[in-house]
């Protein structure tokens, strides 16, 4: 397979951990065609699929962490609804609730928190995938994404985002 097809495969993929990451859109844009430039130019690509990937994603990471550093500002949290997709929203329904709310919260999380989250239950990488992306062993990752899920579910269920109560009808009016 050549390179620029196989970078292809996964751009969607980086592009959902470049977001999780920085929670701007044009940023992760960026990040993804930064990675894609690093990976055509490097003489030293993986050649199993699992490390491939693996490094790509690294190379993500990479790319905002070092955006961080030159620019000297804290992750801060996603306070632009930006990233709400308007496909997602039909009035009353509780999925786009659900979405909202995992989101926000997902958002207030750590950035540790929301990078593990993003490269396990987001990107799908394996527990090994995330440790070599993360440059950690693979039993810190285990206790991270352990961690991570366990404080996303507590922020969710103590959200102040709910569905609206609906008023049901009294049996016999019409």
């Amino acid at each position: 397979m050549k390179t620029r097809s196989k970078i292809e495969s996964y751009l969607p993929r980086l592009y959902g951990y470049a977001f999780s990451l920085c929670g701007n859109h044009h940023q992760a844009e960026d990040l993804v065609q930064e990675c894609a430039v690093k990976a055509l130019a490097a003489n030293n690509v993986p050649v199993d699929k699992p490390a491939y990937r693996a490094w790509l994603f690294r190379i993500v990471r990479n790319a905002f962490l070092d955006h961080l550093r030159r620019e000297k500002v804290a992750a801060s949290a996603m306070k632009d609804a930006e990233f709400i997709n308007d496909r997602e929203f039909w009035p009353g329904d509780e999925r786009f609730i659900a979405v909202l709310t995992v989101k926000f919260e997902l958002a207030k999380l750590p950035l540790s928190h929301r990078e593990i989250i993003a490269l396990i239950d987001i990107s799908g990488l394996s527990y090994e995938e995330a440790a070599e992306t993360l440059g950690i062993p693979k039993g810190t990752v285990m206790s991270r994404i352990s961690r991570a899920r366990r404080f996303l579910l507590e922020a969710v269920n103590t959200s102040s985002v709910h569905e609206l109560p609906v008023k049901k009808k009294k049996k016999g009016l019409k």
